[in-house]
């Protein structure tokens, strides 16, 4: 279901035939994917239908059980920390300190990825700039409202200039007003930086304005793939993608690894974020 690259772009990931299983539970079975540089691409699924946990073998975060999944080009199963230093991800789960600063936020991701002493203040101020948060900088998180500290957590996942930004649910629990300048941020960098950008998400009018294209997964399997406006069209004039969302996923359900915890935990998050 992999298409041929838009405009020669180069593979920012590629994903072949990747399985992974909690106990006797199948999360993900034989997923071939491939997102090229330089586009917003989105991973849409109800919950159970395994985005989660490839985005988590993606970044590192579980182990590869089967398959390969590689990050230009390099093996996440024996290059983590290349990986790592490539990427800038955003979860579901709130990671900010409310009992920092905004800069110090930041400043704390700059030490943990090493960012050079002599270049830290300059790539702080330019991630707080990027994210339209300078003005609230030295302002203790705990006062930032839900809109703004998902802008201070993708400052934190921007400090180590990475080529792939990682967004899973990252508007979860915002008003439309948040939402949209989140999006309006990610848009920024897209265009400015030519920065690849895969993200998760439950609403479909952002997959259907943000992104360039989408995959579709459902019981841990791919469904769909293709630009947005070519799904719809599938379906014939006048389809929404929340129809084709509907029409590859139905009305079945299933819990992907980590269960109640996992729910739980998106609560909380949805709850702070007012």
């Amino acid at each position: 279901m992999n298409e041929t690259p838009p405009n020669g772009r180069a593979k920012a990931v590629e994903i072949s035939h990747l399985s992974h299983s909690f106990k006797e539970h199948k999360a993900v079975i034989d997923l071939d994917l491939e997102v090229f540089t330089g586009e917003v691409f989105g991973l849409l699924g109800p919950n159970g239908a395994g985005k989660t946990t490839t985005i988590r073998g993606l970044t590192t975060l579980l182990p590869i059980q089967e398959g390969d999944v590689r990050v230009f080009g390099l093996d996440v199963k024996k290059q983590k920390m290349a990986v790592r230093r490539a990427i800038g991800y955003v979860p579901q789960q709130l990671s900010a300190d409310a009992a920092l600063t905004g800069r110090e936020n930041v400043m704390l991701f700059a030490r943990l990825f090493d960012v050079p002493r002599k270049d830290r203040k300059e790539q702080v101020d330019n991630a707080l700039e990027a994210m339209g948060i300078e003005d609230a900088a030295d302002r203790l998180a705990s006062t930032y409202s839900g809109g703004m500290i998902r802008r201070l957590e993708m400052a934190q996942a921007l400090i180590n200039r990475p080529r792939l930004l990682v967004l899973d649910e990252p508007t979860i629990g915002l008003d439309p007003v948040a939402r949209s300048n989140v999006w309006e941020r990610v848009s920024e960098l897209k265009d400015n930086t030519g920065m690849t950008v895969l993200l998760t998400t439950h609403y479909m009018d952002e997959a259907d304005q943000m992104c360039d294209r989408i995959a579709l997964m459902h019981l841990g399997k791919l469904r769909a793939i293709g630009a947005p406006q070519a799904l719809k069209d599938e379906l014939g004039e006048d389809a929404t993608l929340e129809d084709v969302f509907r029409h590859h996923s139905g009305d079945s359900f299933a819990d992907e690894g980590g269960g109640l915890r996992d729910v739980r935990s998106t609560r909380r998050t949805a709850r702070r974020l007012g």
